[in-house]
């Protein structure tokens, strides 16, 4: 019984130890992620200041970077209260062994008095040997071959409370270092922070300042946008009507007119759909502009172009993937986005914009995670345009993405 409950409370441990390594490494991946994202952000910023055209880019950026530096804040905040946590036990524990410390050692204080006061073997020897008989020597030899054991045993005891003792303050002295660190860190992120707040309300009294400048842009920009999303609608129409066989109107169209959908294309678009959620970015980055219709973030009652995808920042020559298995529908070159691919999964398809050079051609078969070019850099910026579509409906590409 005994041993099974042992097992069990060793169980429970390796359990627990488990637990909080995943954590930790979770916590890792969290600030690397977060780190990384800001580098990325910072070196778009770097390349925006060259133009002065790109505060509305730059205010974006400013504000993600923003977020993200608050998000790395609160990951320290949450670190350092678990240390602290951690240090509040590791005292109590060095106390218990303190205290376990001083207890032997007064007990073995003791021990050394008693046997310094009859240090003189010959004492020893006649007080056995002044015994009334044979079974009082022997209880009296007993006594002093334990005492003596005893000594030696609370000696050995003293040392290993001593050594655990040594390596607990060993322990908590590491955590005091690693909370004072990353207290150092949030110092530095916080003040980070601030010099952020003040450029993001820079920019915002500089879009405020060239108002119209700034909205000759937004519109140009708005027309690009509109050109670039009815493109994608004629491409997918096309696309689906050549996969249904209405596209000629000959061969492959299904009698009475009623469309037909390949078992190929039925099977990709079940399991496209199957996959929600959990499909690979097709590019690492930070996402700088989300799905659907957003508030220009100055100017009142005035709305940015709607975004059928989203945009992801990018470092310089990013690799650009496909997110499923498909088949290359479309190479196009549109203004403001350079060259763009579209891939066919059955009844979905998804779209890579901004690309700089581009290793599919149309008709080409395409796995998961294949490269399909690399992200091009216009007007200074590196980014992907993508978007996700099911039949002729664009769809929020992040409910998709893992």
């Amino acid at each position: 019984m005994k041993e099974r409950i042992l097992l069990w409370g060793l169980a429970m441990l390796l359990a627990v130890a488990g637990a909080s390594a995943q954590d930790t490494r979770r916590q890792e991946s969290r600030k690397a992620r977060l780190e990384k994202e800001i580098a990325v952000i910072n070196r778009q910023l770097r390349e925006n200041a060259q133009s002065s055209t790109k505060a509305l880019s730059s205010l974006t950026l400013v504000r993600r970077k923003m977020s993200a530096r608050q998000e790395l804040i609160a990951e320290s905040e949450r670190e350092i209260r678990a240390l602290d946590d951690s240090i509040r036990v590791r005292q109590q524990e060095i106390d218990r062994l303190q205290a376990r410390h001083d207890t032997l050692t007064r007990y073995y204080d003791r021990l050394v008095r008693s046997a310094y006061k009859n240090r003189d073997s010959r004492l020893w020897y006649m007080y056995i040997l002044a015994s009334d008989n044979l079974g009082q020597a022997f209880r009296r030899f007993g006594y002093l071959r334990g005492f003596s054991r005893e000594m030696s045993e609370q000696a050995v005891r003293i040392r290993e409370t001593t050594s655990e003792l040594e390596v607990e303050k060993e322990r908590m002295a590491a955590m005091k270092a690693e909370a004072e660190t990353l207290r150092a860190r949030r110092l530095q992120d916080m003040e980070a922070l601030r010099s952020e707040e003040k450029e993001s309300a820079g920019l915002v009294a500089r879009l405020g300042q060239d108002r119209k400048k700034y909205q000759k842009e937004l519109e140009r920009k708005n027309r690009e946008v509109e050109a670039l999303n009815r493109e994608i609608a004629e491409l997918i129409r096309k696309a689906t009507a050549k996969s249904s066989g209405k596209g000629s109107g000959g061969k492959g169209a299904a009698k009475g007119g009623k469309a037909t959908t390949t078992a190929v294309d039925t099977r990709l678009s079940s399991e496209f759909a199957s996959n929600k959620g959990r499909l690979p970015w097709p590019v690492e980055g930070t996402v700088i502009d989300s799905y659907g219709q957003h508030e220009h973030p100055v100017y009142k009652n005035v709305k940015l172009p709607f975004n059928n995808g989203v945009t992801i920042a990018v470092n310089r020559g990013a690799p650009v993937r496909a997110v499923f298995d498909g088949t290359v529908s479309q190479v196009v070159v549109m203004p403001g986005y350079n060259q763009c691919v579209l891939v066919q999964h059955g009844s979905y398809f998804t779209f890579y914009c901004k690309l700089g050079s581009v290793s599919v051609h149309s008709g080409e078969k395409v796995k998961t995670g294949q490269v399909l070019g690399t992200v091009d850099t216009i007007a200074g910026e590196d980014q992907l345009h993508f978007q996700l579509w099911k039949d002729r409906s664009p769809q929020n590409p992040e409910s998709w993405l893992r």
